[in-house]
């Protein structure tokens, strides 16, 4: 369907589009279907912020985006300080480039801290308690050392920090939120901490006003189009606040008006030409959906159950012709990677193609070859 456009002045527009044309345009703006990047740390300070407590899905969602990439590129990056993996908003672990950590987890941190604040002190875990812990692992880690979550947690024992029942893991949270600790790299499979200020001397401050024109740009730019309310859901800002951000953005982001809805995005408006002959192999958690607030335009609602049912556990997903159309499993057995769909309906058999070259690319991104489980069958009529 052909885009209708009236100028309502002022630079931004009233369109009348299909979700499909949206969905094309966010893919585009997401570095999915455009991925021009070649290193993972440019891809991570494109999109802001890539959520990441499915470490190794996160792993994936950084290098579908980047041309070539394998899963010890990006690995490769955090090891060398360029991406860290951190909490910085909402309380959820991302990923986020080395030099925006210390001003996205400053401006962004201390509402998920204080929302928490309660449930905290339920645990035992108050101001006193804290500041034990903070000059418990300033002592155990300073000098560069890295500590794994077992080694932090004797070392807050010893300061007499209770860990057990997940109290270990909520001081961690609570001071990486204060920019003390941070993840560093992997030790063979165990996760690592670091002192943040050690790790990461080249993460900067800014002031309140121009962290909020930054975080604005930064969102739009690889996620537009997209409404405030997206934007306030995924930054974890007041709304009041997300509309500042956008103000003091200015000419930065353009405002259009999409079938009566407010939208920002950078760069050219949203194109008639939906995607078509594509497929994309999606990791749980990936931006393409946590990143807004209101998913429908990619997830048609009858599915969005398939995908999310709840708990807070998302699926990893398949995506083709613009839409989530399936999701998918994988293990790994010897060199291989067993990968089993389960399609909402019954796939087309161009789209079918589409999803064995996206299936090929991730397997390469493993370094591994490919089996897919023939016997995975549609959720609805039809057979793949």
């Amino acid at each position: 369907m052909a885009a209708r456009r009236e100028s309502l002045g002022r630079g931004w527009y009233c369109r009348r589009v299909t979700p499909a044309e949206i969905v094309r345009q966010r893919l585009e703006a997401q570095r999915i279907s455009a991925a021009t990047f070649t290193q993972p740390d440019d891809v991570v300070a494109w999109l802001g912020a890539v959520q990441a407590q499915d470490y190794l899905g996160a792993l994936w969602a950084v290098g579908l985006r980047a041309q070539n990439a394998c899963e010890q590129d990006v690995e490769s990056a955090l090891a060398k300080r360029k991406i860290v993996r951190t909490w910085p908003m909402r309380g959820t672990l991302h990923f986020v480039a080395a030099a925006d950590a210390r001003w996205m987890t400053e401006l962004l941190a201390r509402r998920p801290a204080a929302a928490a604040a309660s449930r905290l002190r339920s645990y035992g875990i108050d101001e006193a308690l804290l500041a034990r812990a903070r000059r418990a692992l300033v002592k155990g880690l300073e000098g560069g050392r890295r500590l794994t979550r077992p080694e932090a947690y004797r070392v807050l024992e010893r300061a007499k920090v209770a860990t057990a029942e997940q109290r270990g893991l909520h001081v961690l949270w609570r001071l990486a939120q204060e920019c003390l600790v941070c993840f560093g790299p992997r030790e063979g499979k165990q996760h690592t901490f670091v002192l943040f200020d050690e790790w990461l001397p080249q993460a900067k401050r800014l002031p309140r006003v121009e962290a909020l024109a930054e975080l604005a740009h930064r969102y739009f730019r690889g996620h537009g189009p997209a409404t405030l309310s997206d934007f306030a859901w995924w930054s974890g800002l007041k709304l009041a606040d997300a509309r500042l951000a956008i103000l003091l953005a200015g000419k930065q982001v353009e405002e259009q008006t999409v079938n009566g809805e407010r939208m920002w995005l950078v760069g050219s408006p949203v194109s008639s030409v939906a995607s078509h002959g594509s497929a994309y192999i999606l990791p749980a958690f990936d931006e393409f959906l946590v990143g807004y607030a209101n998913r429908t335009a990619a997830v048609d609602p009858l599915h969005m159950n398939s995908w999310n049912d709840g708990g807070g556990i998302l699926k990893p997903t398949i995506v083709a012709s613009g839409r989530v159309v399936g999701t998918w499993k994988r293990r790994i057995e010897r060199r291989e990677v067993v990968f089993s769909p389960t399609p909402f309906t019954a796939l087309r058999r161009s789209e079918a193609e589409a999803v064995d070259l996206a299936l090929g690319r991730y397997a390469r991104f493993l370094g591994l070859d490919v089996r897919r489980n023939v016997r995975a069958r549609a959720t609805r009529a039809g057979r793949v």
